[in-house]
């Protein structure tokens, strides 16, 4: 079952899907967009292309576990890319994903200025393989 996963952003917001399997994350894309109408329709096409069975939006709650108001912005994402696509959408703590994503780039020797364009992409890889891996613990 192939999952999709966003890491909402204000101007950039990355994507990634799964293999076929549901176990890795594979492709990763950033999409440059800051008006959320027009986000929503490059994400349906996205979806349209991949056809994954279930979508995951990180979550950025505060380091105590608390939700401010940039997880009700996500939530509200969620929500209407759930009516948008028909496809089941669930929530994932993304904390710290940006900053394993940086660090992640970083080892690869990439340079500060360009990680911005690819960091996005690459926390919602982190965002993706945190949720494949509970699942397939569950599994078990």
């Amino acid at each position: 079952m192939k999952i999709m996963a966003i890491d909402l952003g204000d101007v950039r917001t990355g994507v990634a899907v799964s293999d076929l399997s549901g176990f890795l994350a594979g492709r990763s894309v950033t999409v440059t967009e800051r008006r959320r109408d027009r986000l929503l329709e490059r994400l349906a096409e996205i979806i349209s292309e991949e056809k994954p069975a279930r979508i995951v939006v990180g979550l950025p709650l505060n380091m105590d576990g608390s939700e401010g108001a940039r997880a009700a912005l996500c939530r509200e994402f969620a929500e209407s890319l759930r009516e948008k696509s028909g496809l089941p959408v669930d929530m994932w703590d993304e904390r710290r994903s940006s900053v394993t994503a940086g660090r992640i780039l970083s080892d690869m020797g990439k340079k500060r200025g360009k990680q911005r364009a690819r960091v996005d992409a690459v926390a919602a890889s982190v965002i993706l393989q945190g949720y494949l891996d509970r699942m397939n613990m569950e599994k078990k």
